[in-house]
């Protein structure tokens, strides 16, 4: 899979752009400042529909523009796609091949993009809502049911927490309506702890050989999922809607008091061990970045194998980052199989026939030039 041409129009610091690109490694070099990383966010956002910069899509429409429209046409299977959005003040509309789509989750998907910025070094380190975040993306990359069940979770969790809510200030005193709130939630939650448990025995499974190859066979990386309930890797969905029915009924006077659900996929966790220790509390800085980077790399073969071809890889500023070691190991794991897009600020520096092999785009003040 491979994006073969890119338009953005009002996006960013871009008015127009118009641009080619091969299959192969892009280079997109430039000054701080000037969008290059505005180029990747926009394949990002055309892919996903969403940033992975920012949750208000208004920043995403250039400042004196109605809309923002990026549109790309993507080869995948021999065949291929036109994919279209478009971002206004009141929204988002989508288009494959011209058709407008109903629901974004029925056009998520048709690219897939891995993107690795140094924000995702926080993989590891950072806020558990980082993790779940992640999850959700890449899990709805794969599967448009998971992005459903998702949306549904959290209209159901509203409701709930607005009546939560009005049970704590005593503007509503019956709890009949909690108690069918709840089992729906339970129903809900339940679906989408099962599949990201799945999610994460296949991602470890990719990214322990990886982390073991970068760390020159000297330690090995498992990945647990932490529910916010008691269940087991094995459960079935019945059993663990038992347990989030049995949980929400033993805390129902806690959520009233707080007037907020304190349980559910909203509270779950990632937890990375490197031989048998958490890398988050006892890992060292560059334990935590051969972590986030074999989870990268893991996740392009994981989707390989639920889709049956290689994503784009976007690599945003990511490689002055890395030492000159992982550099060489992320280079040589994407070469020659997987359309990449790098921004740097420059190619001095790093030794690397895949990089010299790459074309080079300079971008300055919202523009590619010669």
């Amino acid at each position: 899979m491979f994006i073969k041409e890119l338009a953005i129009k009002g996006y960013r610091n871009y008015e127009k752009l118009e641009a080619t690109f091969e299959n192969k490694v892009n280079v997109i070099i430039g000054e701080n400042a000037q969008g290059k990383t505005n180029v990747m966010e926009a394949i990002y956002v055309l892919a996903m529909a969403k940033s992975h910069r920012t949750s208000n899509d208004k920043e995403l429409i250039r400042w004196d523009e109605e809309y923002a429209k990026i549109e790309g046409t993507v080869q995948k299977h021999n065949q291929s796609v036109q994919m279209q959005l478009v971002i206004s003040k009141k929204g988002k509309k989508a288009k494959l091949n011209h058709l407008e789509q109903q629901k974004l989750s029925q056009y998520v998907g048709h690219m897939n993009v891995i993107m690795f910025a140094p924000e995702d070094l926080n993989l590891v380190k950072g806020s558990p809502q980082v993790r779940r975040r992640f999850i959700d993306m890449e899990i709805g990359q794969v599967s448009p049911v998971y992005l459903h069940e998702l949306s549904k979770y959290q209209k159901i969790m509203q409701q709930r927490n607005h009546l939560l809510k009005q049970l704590q200030t005593k503007k509503q005193t019956d709890n009949g309506m909690l108690e069918v709130l709840s089992m729906q939630l339970s129903e809900a939650a339940a679906k989408i702890v099962l599949k990201r448990i799945s999610f994460i025995e296949q991602l470890e499974k990719w990214a322990q050989p990886i982390h073991t190859g970068i760390s020159r066979g000297l330690e090995k990386l498992n990945i647990k999922y932490k529910p916010s309930v008691e269940v087991s890797d094995t459960s079935d969905l019945s059993k663990i809607i038992e347990v989030y029915n049995e949980k929400f009924a033993k805390i129902k006077e806690k959520e009233i008091e707080r007037g907020t659900t304190l349980v559910g996929p909203h509270r779950d966790d990632l937890l990375f061990y490197v031989n048998d220790r958490d890398v988050q509390t006892f890992g060292s800085q560059g334990q935590q970045r051969t972590t986030a980077l074999s989870i990268k790399l893991a996740e392009i073969e994981l989707i390989h194998e639920e889709i049956g071809e290689y994503p784009i890889l976007l690599l945003d500023d990511v490689l002055s980052e890395l030492d000159d070691y992982r550099q060489s190991h992320l280079l040589n794991t994407i070469q020659g199989k997987v359309q990449t897009f790098v921004t740097t600020t420059s190619v001095d520096g790093i030794d690397h026939q895949t990089l010299k092999e790459a074309t080079l785009f300079r971008v300055k003040a919202g523009q590619f030039v010669q």
